[in-house]
């Protein structure tokens, strides 16, 4: 992989662990939350991705609308997902397990769908993801609280959904052939569809959840495109087998901050767990 991809991946990861450090400090209601910031998001990428399809850059054909359909429903899931688990258990166990389970998932989906084969690298890899998950979560059942569990189990469906997204995404971008700022546009405004029915039932939250969370919600209608874009943009340089790892090394802040921010405990544990998973997911892009 080139430096100037490593580079761009490593600024996505940067750019993601900045806006789930941004939804963890949200007060409000966590539909009317996500429904916020990806309004505020599309209202931001639509009218880029206009000037990109005006240049030529992308048509408007059935093969935007279709993959940016079914990356809408598995990109809505993830985000209902994430925030559900984020309301339940600590950051510092749920986002490790997503970012570390998300590229084994992923793996297991390329080689039960695409036929892929796993090397000896990635299967050490794997059981090194596997282990940093334990660390960082500890022993569920070392209290009577359920809240590690529910990191565990929240992080993983989490992690599916990431898998999800990621396998058909770099084959929209690859196989496809959508330029990655108005295919993840339309994503985004197909998104704020399917949210909008959910949304309508709750309107009597609107205002206070705007008014309550107004600074996280334009950090993560931010952040949250440009890591994603600059993740689609990498795809097109560099094989998802790659990219998808390397942009996982957020996990590594993630975990840290959330000790410091937050007051989650176990900094230490935390940190070797984060440290394995990195090396495990390492050793997957090998």
């Amino acid at each position: 992989m080139l430096p100037g991809t490593v580079a761009m991946v490593l600024a996505a990861a940067l750019a993601h662990a900045v806006w789930n450090l941004a939804s963890k400090y949200k007060r409000g209601d966590a539909l009317v939350f996500v429904c916020a910031y990806t309004y505020a998001s599309a209202l931001l990428c639509v009218p880029i991705s206009l000037v990109f399809m005006a240049d030529g850059q992308q048509v408007l054909g059935w093969q935007l609308a279709a993959g940016a359909a079914v990356s809408a429903v598995l990109h809505t899931a993830y985000s209902l997902t994430l925030q559900a688990g984020y309301e339940r258990a600590e950051l510092g166990v749920v986002y490790p397990v997503a970012r570390g389970t998300g590229p084994v998932l992923a793996m297991l989906f390329a080689i039960l769908l695409l036929d892929e084969q796993l090397t000896a690298a990635a299967m050490f890899g794997a059981s090194l993801v596997v282990a940093g998950i334990l660390v960082v979560t500890g022993n569920p059942f070392r209290s009577a609280s359920r809240r590690p569990l529910q990191g565990l189990l929240w992080g993983a469906a989490t992690g599916a959904t990431i898998a999800a997204y990621t396998v058909w995404d770099g084959y929209a971008v690859i196989a496809l052939h959508l330029a990655p700022v108005s295919y993840y546009a339309a994503t985004l405004l197909l998104q704020s569809l399917i949210l909008t029915p959910s949304l309508l039932r709750r309107r009597h939250r609107i205002q206070a959840a705007i008014r309550a969370d107004a600074v996280p919600i334009l950090i993560v209608a931010v952040f949250s495109p440009l890591a994603y874009i600059l993740v689609l943009t990498a795809m097109l340089k560099a094989p998802v087998a790659l990219v998808a790892p390397l942009r996982e090394s957020s996990i590594v802040i993630g975990s840290l901050v959330a000790c410091g921010l937050f007051g989650e405990g176990h900094l230490a544990r935390r940190v070797v767990g984060a440290v394995i998973v990195l090396a495990g997911i390492a050793a997957i892009s090998l």
